[in-house]
């Protein structure tokens, strides 16, 4: 069996329970379960329709974003999440490149790296070495006038924890970052590149190994055996090039306002809803929600 969930922008709301009830009719699904009035709805399939992604597409035109995915094994043990443009709703290094005074070439580089245009290693050095000699304390003006959270993400981690999930904060960013964006949103551990340091200045350098793609899915492979659960029990979400081994590796891997290519190559994609959507791939109501 499989399962149909509709949803929306949680701020606007403009789910039809027309169009709902037209897509089950439509699809021979059974009835509708409201997640959350005029914001999230589901039903379940017997099989996936052939016009998926057509009538993916279409919705794509109303505000909607539609997945479906296997009925089995919904609700996962474990969240796996990038950081820049996922947790956040910033790229980290784009807004200290701000500030060293690069911001449009490196904003530039990471738009390129994200969409898989270039090597993410390479294209990590090349920016960090552009933010040579910034001064220390500026990460810290960074964060506090710059980072804001991306909607839905605190409830997103409350909720999953609640349940007995377990919260891991995986990016290719920062450890400066992360480890503040993880104590803020609850996640239970964070990892990261490092910024290396000397004098008070950035040198223009990172500590080695660097997290990039394979790290990303080394730490699922590692989290979960520690954990002693599968690769099936885990709920990835991300948007970059480099996200797209765990994402593909994970149980549920998630899509979330994704560059295009990162997109194609992902069956859940969620372009219109905030983080709580997905608490509603999961079975969730708004009722559920720890806030």
């Amino acid at each position: 069996m499989f399962t149909a969930t509709l949803l929306t922008n949680p701020v606007s709301r403009g789910l039809d329970p027309a169009l709902v009830e037209n897509l089950r009719n439509a699809w021979g699904g059974g009835d509708a379960l409201w997640l959350a009035p005029d914001e999230a709805a589901e039903f379940m399939l017997p099989v996936v329709p052939a016009n998926r992604w057509e009538i993916w597409a279409d919705l794509q035109g109303h505000g909607v974003d539609l997945v479906v995915q296997p009925a089995r094994n919904r609700r996962k043990k474990m969240l796996l999440a990038d950081m820049d443009s996922t947790m956040i709703q910033q790229e980290c290094i784009d807004e200290l490149a701000d500030e060293a005074g690069v911001g449009a070439h490196v904003a530039g580089i990471t738009a390129r790296a994200m969409n898989g245009e270039l090597d993410f290693e390479a294209a990590l050095l090349e920016r960090v070495g552009l933010l040579r000699d910034l001064p220390e304390p500026v990460i810290a003006q960074v964060l506090a006038s710059r980072i804001t959270y991306m909607p839905g993400g605190a409830v997103l981690v409350a909720t999953m924890k609640a349940q007995g999930a377990y919260a891991a904060l995986v990016s290719g960013g920062f450890t400066a970052f992360t480890a503040q964006v993880a104590a803020a949103l609850g996640f239970d551990e964070n990892r990261a590149n490092t910024l290396l340091v000397a004098d008070g200045k950035l040198t223009g350098d990172v500590a080695r190994p660097i997290l990039g793609k394979a790290a990303k899915v080394a730490a699922l492979d590692e989290i979960t055996a520690r954990l002693g659960i599968a690769a099936a029990d885990v709920l990835a979400v991300g948007d970059g090039a480099n996200d797209l081994g765990m994402l593909s590796r994970a149980g549920a891997g998630v899509a979330l306002h994704a560059k295009p290519a990162v997109q194609a190559q992902c069956d859940i994609r969620i372009n219109h809803g905030d983080l709580t959507a997905l608490l509603y791939l999961q079975g969730y109501g708004k009722d559920d929600f720890v806030v």
